[in-house]
């Protein structure tokens, strides 16, 4: 499926400049998150050209750029790390839409999905941030993403046997949650001004503050 990976990741990035992301970047808190996800991601995405491993390690990051940038600006990034994956690693045009869909579009675009449906369900508690939205919500947007990868045929882990790669992105998956989970933890502990996502008048019923 050629045209699949083109397509939606084209639809993507329309969708979000349309909502004209670069006035996100008016919050000054969000240029040290952006710059750290241009510099270590590309790293990260690019590692199975780089190591020679049975199992080819690729986290993806996806959904703590979406906790930090939100949607509209972390597809445009995203998609922009993949094309500086072609700086690091010998890899292909098709190679970079492929991770800039599957490795970006897609979960964050399922993690968007997810923290709308927990706000929807009124569960705004920083628990419920930290461990539903980042940690287990990461653990099910990349698998599904991996799983949907499976399954129209893009083979991110040529190395695994097929009947296995099902369960590679499952472990895989815990591996970025884990990742997701404690940088927002520490995030939002020490730098909430990192996260476009939290606010501590919705997580933490702080009261506004009175002119």
């Amino acid at each position: 499926m050629d045209w699949l990976s083109p397509t939606l990741v084209g639809t993507a990035l329309l969708v979000a400049l349309a909502c004209k992301p670069w006035r996100l970047l008016a919050n000054t808190g969000l240029i040290s998150p952006l710059l750290a996800a241009l510099v270590i991601t590309p790293w990260l995405w690019a590692l199975p050209w780089m190591q020679h491993m049975p199992v080819q390690l690729q986290l993806s990051g996806a959904c703590l750029i979406g906790l930090a940038l939100g949607w509209p600006l972390a597809v445009p990034v995203l998609c922009l790390i993949a094309l500086l994956v072609g700086l690091v690693a010998p890899v292909s045009w098709q190679q970079q839409l492929d991770m800039a869909l599957w490795l970006g579009v897609v979960p964050v675009t399922l993690s968007f999905g997810l923290g709308m449906v927990l706000r929807r369900c009124g569960w705004n508690h920083l628990f419920v941030y930290i461990l539903g939205r980042a940690f287990l919500g990461t653990v099910l947007c990349m698998f599904a993403a991996g799983a949907l990868a499976h399954w129209s045929g893009q083979a991110l882990m040529s190395a695994v046997d097929p009947e296995l790669a099902l369960v590679a992105r499952w472990l895989i998956a815990w591996g970025d949650a884990f990742l997701t989970g404690m940088m927002a933890a520490i995030c939002v502990a020490f730098r909430p001004h990192w996260l476009a996502t939290w606010s501590d008048q919705l997580y933490l019923r702080a009261p506004t503050p009175r002119s």
